[in-house]
Parts: C-alpha cells; structure tokens; sequence
C-alpha cells in the first residue's frame, strides 16, 4: 500500500500555500486553515485526507481498466504529467487544450483517425506516392497534429475521469467534463471551485515541489493498483 504524505512532508512540499486572500474562491473555506501576512493557507489535514481518498478511487479506476485522462498545460509540469502517462498507458494534455476534444467528441474521433492514418502513412512509406511538395505540405500537418493529439492518439472513447493539475487554468477541460458528467479529479488552490470536482487536493498547484509530491503519490499508488490487477490476472 502506498504511503499518503503526512503533514510534514506536504509542509516541506509547500503544498499549504494558497493564493493572496482577494483572490480566493469562497467554496474552498473548508479547507482553509486561515490567513497569514495575506496569503491563504490550507489545512493540511484536509489535505491528506483528500489525498488519500483520490489515491483511491483512482487506483480502483486504474485497477478496472479504464481511462484516466491526465490534463495539465503548465510548462513545469508538462514532463511530470508525460511521464505519469506514459508509465501507467493513460492520455495525456499537456498542450494547449483543445475545445471540444470531449464535448465534441465525434468530430474528434474522425480528426483523431485522419492523425493516425497520416502518421501510418509515413511510417509504411505509402506517402511516397505523393510529390515532394505534397510530402512536405503533409509533413507539417502531421508535426501540427503531433503536437495537439499525440497525449489522446490512443483514446478510443471518452474518458472515465479526468484528473486536472491546475483547475483555474484548464477551466474549458473542467468546464466540458462537468457538462458531460465526466468523474473530475485534481488540485484545486485557494481560487479554484472544488463543487466541479468529484473529489479535489486541496493544495498549491503552483509551486514545483507541491505539485510533484502530489502527482508522485497519485502515480505510486495507481501503478501499484497495475501491478496487482496484472498479478491477479495471471493467477485466475
């Protein structure tokens, strides 16, 4: 069983900074342990606790098989969140989020398939047939959409959750999986609205340390929950 950080470590982790007060959310004063020199700062008992509890609806959700959408387009975290897909076969967003990539999921499912088939393409040398100057009018298009949809390439349907870093600044992927009843997962700061999620971290999703101390909990527990699925297949 993985070990929740206790509330040293997500004290060393700076995980009970929040926001400037002016800026908070009022939704979030459950998990607030009260204000100091202006800033917010979250219980971090709380904190734990809501760790603890996501660690574990994501590890049965993990240990099901289904897919577990990770967004987060902040660039300090784009390598944390890539690797944490990779690892556990799950897609990623670490770009710039594209609008309608759940709500609008048919026309997506076909741009996806266009990606796919490109790519293929190149791969087998069947765009050989093409001149040069077409080759290289593809090439481009396929650089482009590489760099939107290689996180989702996989995804054959949506979604079964969705775990977001930063709730304020990936607002449209919260906002579309709120409005598709899509179970929402992630951190939220002191200027974020926990009512979106399914269950929320209350923490500091800015700084590197928090952030990383959270995401390495969530990826421990959820690969233990692979490896004993993958055990327990084996035996039946």
């Amino acid at each position: 069983m993985v070990t929740i950080p206790d509330e040293k470590e997500l004290l060393a982790a700076s995980c009970h900074i929040g926001h400037r007060k002016e800026k908070w959310n009022p939704r979030m004063a459950p998990y607030l342990y009260g204000i100091q020199r202006g800033i917010h700062v979250f219980d971090l008992t709380r904190t734990h606790e809501c760790l603890k509890k996501v660690c574990d609806a994501l590890s049965k959700l993990q240990a099901e098989g289904k897919t577990i959408l990770f967004v987060s387009t902040k660039q300090q975290t784009i390598p944390m969140i890539e690797e944490l897909g990779k690892s556990l076969h799950q897609p990623t967003v670490t770009k710039k989020w594209i609008p309608g990539l759940l709500t609008n999921w048919g026309n997506m499912k076909r741009r996806l398939k266009y990606y796919l088939d490109l790519q293929h393409s190149f791969q087998s040398g069947e765009v050989e047939k093409y001149t040069k100057k077409e080759q290289t009018q593809l090439r481009k298009k396929l650089m482009k959409l590489d760099a939107a949809l290689s996180g989702v390439a996989q995804m054959t349907q949506l979604p079964d959750a969705i775990v977001v870093v930063d709730a304020v600044r990936d607002v449209v992927a919260v906002n579309e999986a709120c409005k598709l009843k899509i179970p929402l997962y992630g951190i939220c700061d002191s200027n974020a609205d926990p009512s979106n999620f399914t269950l929320c971290i209350p923490a500091n999703d800015d700084a590197v340390k928090s952030v990383t101390l959270i995401l390495s909990t969530i990826g421990s527990a959820l690969s233990e929950s692979k490896k004993k699925e993958a055990k327990e297949a084996i035996e039946r």
